[in-house]
């Protein structure tokens, strides 16, 4: 076995009729393979027909395997809840019965801690009007599916798409996500020369080369004005005052970010250990990292560099051109 098998990790997710939930992994940089199949059921070597009477326990799921030095778990669970309607607890779309229904199967505790940190943040965007249903469950076992049933996308591309349509996936998708798919960002990053000019040596240690400032010693950890928080390079909002608190450790500490799709996180193994990375969506800067002992609601400190933020004053919003989150401030 070579050190890139090694390196490759696995994630299980259902969110109803598997043809439709292998294209949207497959195109990923960093995903290597996306298998349909069945999971969650006591039967052995299910097949389709079994699976299908909904009498096996199974439901129909993709299995992929990523590298987590590519893309990570975080990512991957974006991709998925733009696939599924979290908050129908009978099936997906036009396929009804619990063995259609979405669940995600968690591998390790870190993907049970990710998955859990993640639900919690899509219900909480207000996305949606019903509350969010899909289950977090320990994997067991995966059984592939039929060879007729692997890559049906590819095979069979007409049936494929009449299939989308026709089960109002494709229609409830758009009407969900369609703000946030086409919010593209113009930004794009510079070069490695222009970095260095346009950050001071601290910002570009702590963004490009994930460093960490030192506690007590940097512009935000004490910062009480009301305002948001926004990336050095990009400008993209990352963090509310309303969730920033007090953590006693010297850096700026925030219960959630400012939106369920506003920050990236990522496995992180340096210094003997194993962390979860924050990183900004665009920009790719590193932030910091998030820990399991912050104040309720979330129980979650997330622990950021001053150095890697901007902080947008509430008053100035509307003229940097943030007029949309003036909201919760007025």
């Amino acid at each position: 076995m070579n050190n890139d098998s090694l390196r490759l990790e696995k994630a299980t997710f259902a969110g109803g009729c598997f043809w439709c939930m292998e294209h949207p992994f497959e195109k990923l940089d960093g995903v290597t393979q996306v298998v349909s199949g069945y999971t969650g059921g006591d039967k052995e070597n299910p097949t389709y027909s079994e699976v299908s009477s909904g009498l096996t326990g199974h439901v129909e799921a993709v299995q992929i395997t990523f590298d987590p030095n590519k893309i990570s778990y975080s990512e991957l669970l974006d991709v998925f809840w733009r696939q599924i309607d979290p908050t129908d607890a009978g099936g997906s779309f036009a396929d009804r019965g619990p063995q259609y229904r979405s669940a995600i199967f968690y591998h390790d505790q870190n993907q049970k801690m990710i998955a859990e940190r993640s639900r919690s943040a899509l219900e909480r965007s207000g996305r949606y009007d019903k509350s969010v249903v899909t289950e977090i469950i320990e994997f067991s076992m995966f059984w592939e599916a039929e060879e007729y049933h692997q890559d049906y996308y590819k095979q069979n591309p007409i049936r494929y798409k009449l299939y989308r349509a026709g089960s109002g996936r494709d229609q409830y998708l758009k009407k969900i996500w369609e703000k946030v798919l086409n919010k593209k960002s113009k930004f794009e990053k510079p070069s490695d020369k222009e970095l260095r000019k346009k950050l001071t040596a601290l910002q570009y240690q702590v963004t490009q080369e994930d460093g960490t400032e030192k506690p007590f010693n940097n512009t935000y950890w004490n910062n009480k004005e009301e305002g948001i928080y926004v990336d050095i390079l990009s400008g993209e909002p990352l963090f509310s005052s309303h969730d920033k608190y007090d953590s006693k450790t010297g850096w700026p500490s925030f219960g959630k970010p400012i939106g369920p799709d506003a920050v990236v996180e990522r496995k992180d193994k340096s210094l003997f250990t194993v962390r979860t990375e924050v990183r900004s969506r665009y920009a790719d800067s590193h932030l910091g990292h998030v820990f399991d002992d912050g104040p309720p609601p979330t129980g979650l400190r997330y622990c950021m560099n001053s150095a890697a933020l901007e902080f947008i004053p509430k008053e100035m919003l509307e003229k940097r051109g943030y007029g949309e989150y003036k909201g919760p401030f007025e």
